[in-house]
């Protein structure tokens, strides 16, 4: 097929009409890396790499966009991606040289997330995981993630105890309220007998003991 007509469309976007009809609107630099000109003839394969490229380019353009905004996960990333652009080859190459040029490393997000969770939400192991797994990462990066912050879940639930839930361990005896302390404090990812411990300390350095 021929090559009739290569002429700017708007801003870096050029319009490339050829001898069926079809109209294609490609970045300058895809114009430049194929040689695109009028009376040009291209080979079905040719035209479909011209595509792709263009395709390719958007799709990496606007995940360097995202990425402005906020850290993505490769899986994270993939799967946005394939929400716009419907193509998971496609995608896929993208998120492929995102990792290679180090713009998505799981292992990096995953350390961030971490110390997010476990440094500002003051969350357990459980909770922790979970939250660092739902973006994406796997289950052994994100362990990998929490290692470091083994020793810091017990000075958490301690600093929960004195700042958010005080207020309802001020009676021993009042069990309702030492028991919705506690599954708050399951909701925030810790486990029972650690929780146990921690309230027992805390009852402890009050001046009382729990029963």
């Amino acid at each position: 097929m021929e090559v009739t007509s290569v002429k700017k469309y708007k801003g870096s976007t050029y319009e490339v009409e050829l001898d069926d009809g079809r109209k294609i609107y490609l970045h300058i630099d895809i114009i430049a890396d194929y040689g695109l000109r009028s009376g040009m003839q291209l080979e079905r394969d040719e035209l479909r790499k011209i595509i792709y490229s263009s395709n390719f380019r958007r799709a990496y353009q606007y995940a360097l966009y995202c990425l402005d905004h906020r850290d993505y996960s490769a899986k994270e990333m993939t799967k946005k991606l394939i929400g716009t652009y419907k193509n998971e080859r496609l995608c896929t190459d993208v998120v492929k040289k995102l990792t290679d040029n180090t713009l998505i490393d799981d292992e990096r997000y995953a350390e961030k997330l971490a110390r997010r969770m476990v440094e500002k939400k003051k969350y357990g192991f459980r909770r922790a995981l979970r939250e660092i797994t739902l973006k994406g990462i796997d289950k052994f990066t994100a362990e990998d993630a929490l290692a470091p912050y083994s020793g810091t879940y017990a000075e958490n639930l301690m600093h929960l105890l004195n700042t958010k839930h005080y207020r309802y361990l001020t009676d021993i005896e009042d069990r309702k309220s030492v028991e919705k302390v506690k599954s708050a404090l399951v909701r925030y990812g810790y486990g029972f007998d650690e929780i146990n411990r921690a309230v027992k300390e805390y009852f402890e350095n009050a001046g009382l003991s729990e029963e």
